[in-house]
C-alpha cells in the first residue's frame, strides 16, 4: 500500500529527538541504522568513528498512521544543515512506474539532487527539490 511520511534532517542529534517523539507519541522506534552500516560512497572522505556511529535511518509512527523519519547530516560528505533542507516530504508509491512519475512530475522545474537509483538496502530511491523549494524524497 502507497504510503507518505515526513522526513527530517538534523545535525548529530537526531537519535535523541526520536526517542524524545517515542516518548511523546507512545511509539516504537525501528532499529537505528547508523552512517558506519552503509558501504563506503566511492571517493568520498574516510568517516570518523564519531560520523559512523551518527543516525543514517530511524523512523517511529506518531498519530493516524503517519511516520517521522530521521537522519543525521554528515558535514565531511558536504551536508550542511540550514532552515530549509531539514524536513523532506517522504513517499513511497505501489509501484516503479508511480514512482518515476511522480518523482519526474515533482522534478519538473526544480532540481533532482540525487536521481532516482536502486540502493543497497533495496529501495528505489532518489531526491528532489521541487521548483517552489520543497524537498521530496
Amino acid at each position: 500500500m502507497a504510503n507518505t511520511s515526513t522526513y527530517l534532517n538534523f545535525a548529530g542529534t537526531t537519535e535523541a529527538a526520536f526517542r524524545f517523539y517515542a516518548s511523546v507519541f507512545g511509539g516504537e522506534l525501528s532499529p537505528i541504522h547508523r552512517i558506519g552500516d552503509a558501504p563506503p560512497m566511492p571517493g568520498a572522505p574516510p568517516l570518523s568513528d564519531a560520523e559512523k556511529n551518527l543516525v543514517m535511518h530511524v523512523e517511529t509512527p506518531i498519530l493516524g498512521g503517519h511516520v517521522l523519519m530521521g537522519t543525521d547530516l554528515v558535514e565531511s560528505l558536504g551536508h550542511k544543515l540550514v532552515e530549509g533542507n531539514n524536513v523532506s516530504i517522504n513517499l513511497e508509491p505501489d509501484s516503479r512506474e508511480d514512482t518515476d512519475r511522480l518523482f519526474n512530475a515533482l522534478a519538473e522545474g526544480g532540481k533532482a539532487e540525487m536521481p532516482l537509483t536502486d540502493m543497497f538496502w533495496g529501495a528505489y530511491f532518489g531526491t528532489l527539490v521541487d521548483r517552489f523549494g520543497t524537498r521530496w524524497m
